[in-house]
């Protein structure tokens, strides 16, 4: 597999002969409000412009309908034949943006010899997470090549550590800026991000859905910094920087 982070939690990933769009946020920088009073967002620009990113997607799969995962540009920008697997509750509002292929992964699919399963995922704990509404992971499996577990917007949570231990995923995806919303965790920070790496012995760890948004509280280098303080290794957890691309082969 081939995976490119594009910036924040958008990814292209190359896969068992297929390429994937995961939450396409396109907004130029600056374009939209601060969440925390820091900086209008997003704090970068893309990496690369958008008909790169589009260049041979053939699949999108859009995690919530939070401005930073599918904004009003990707909506525009990206071609409305293309199929789309969502979280269950969202495929109204996205078909309502001219998607006439939108399925809900409402627990296992299949396309093209993907198997796609819908994960639990909780975006903070108490009170915020009304406020933040409900997210979904997913995992990807397909014959020879590594499973995939994207966690998403979630905090590391039992359901989450549960996933990990049961399915031993071979690459886990992660959010890992330690977002806060009024003072509560929202994604996981460098803390839960470590402790992932320690829940599963086997995985490579890849932390995105950085240096993106100005209520973000951790950077690539506090993580990193954080990561070899508990001496996990940098093969262990890849931190990659927006544009970089990232090939991890079947164990």
């Amino acid at each position: 597999m081939k995976l490119q982070l594009i910036r924040n939690a958008t990814l292209k990933l190359d896969y068992a002969g297929h390429t994937v769009l995961i939450d396409p946020y396109f907004a130029p920088m600056h374009s939209q409000p601060s969440f925390a009073g820091r900086s209008e967002n997003p704090l970068v620009e893309l990496p690369v412009d958008i008909d790169a990113i589009l260049e041979g997607v053939e699949l999108v799969i859009v995690s919530h309908l939070h401005e930073d995962h599918f904004d009003d540009v990707a909506k525009e920008r990206v071609p409305k034949h293309l199929p789309i697997f969502c979280q269950p509750g969202d495929e109204t509002e996205i078909r309502e943006a001219g998607f006439a292929n939108v399925t809900p992964l409402t627990d296992r699919a299949t396309w093209n010899g993907l198997t796609l399963t819908r994960r639990d995922g909780s975006h903070g704990l108490g009170p915020v997470v009304e406020l933040m509404g409900s997210v979904m992971g997913f995992s990807v499996e397909a014959k020879g090549e590594p499973s995939i577990y994207w966690a998403g917007d979630t905090v590391l949570y039992p359901p989450v550590a549960d996933i990990i231990r049961e399915t031993n995923p071979d690459v886990i995806i992660t959010h890992s800026c330690g977002a806060r919303w009024d003072g509560d965790l929202i994604v996981m920070d460098a803390g839960e991000t470590i402790e992932v790496c320690e829940t599963s012995q086997s995985a490579v760890v890849v932390a995105t859905h950085m240096e993106a948004l100005d209520h973000a509280t951790v950077s690539r280098q506090d993580l990193r910094r954080a990561a070899e303080a508990r001496g996990i290794a940098a093969s262990k957890l890849l931190i990659p920087a927006d544009g970089d691309t990232l090939t991890v082969e079947k164990p």
